[in-house]
């Protein structure tokens, strides 16, 4: 198995389709239960609006991959204006349902950078690794947890990264 990271990013006015398709994502989604290690939707800065769909999962190959990207009903439905697919080295050896010191009252963010592979320590991290296009690493991602963008982008030692306000995704 192997594991991918996959996001969506909504095209512009998406938000009433995607209301429409939330139930059938998730069913597929039901599908994928054993193999997610984090999902959600990435936000506007108000939490208000969907700006995009994450999800990291253990799949058998690139095939598969295809399949869960491209079979997704968001995807099929014209809700993305574009889809990033990359291998995902999982650095925390743990999915979001594993995660164990949340802290009240601090968001969540997914931050993305250029930056090379760095060691990262903290009990605000989430799930955090290292993304790679075939054997090229282009990058990290980390789903972490702190009082605001700047300070997710301090944590994840990124002061020039791309943050995103995320939220754990899936049924409620």
């Amino acid at each position: 198995m192997t594991q991918y990271f996959v996001y969506g990013r909504d095209r512009a006015g998406a938000g009433e389709l995607k209301a429409q398709l939330t139930e059938e994502h998730w069913a597929f989604m039901d599908g994928y239960a054993d193999e997610l290690i984090a999902r959600g939707p990435t936000l506007t800065e108000d939490r208000e609006e969907s700006t995009g769909s994450l999800h990291i999962v253990d799949l058998p190959d690139d095939e598969a991959l295809k399949t869960f990207a491209y079979d997704e009903p968001y995807y099929v439905g014209g809700a993305f204006d574009t889809v990033e697919l990359y291998r995902f080295h999982n650095h925390t050896g743990r999915t979001m349902w594993e995660f164990t010191t949340a802290v009240e009252g601090l968001g969540r963010y997914l931050v993305l950078t250029k930056d090379g592979p760095r060691p990262l320590t903290s009990d605000h991290l989430i799930v955090y690794g290292d993304l790679f296009d075939g054997d090229t690493h282009v990058g990290r991602a980390a789903l972490v947890e702190a009082p605001d963008a700047a300070a997710a982008a301090v944590l994840v030692q990124a002061p020039d990264a791309e943050v995103h306000p995320w939220e754990f995704g899936g049924r409620r």
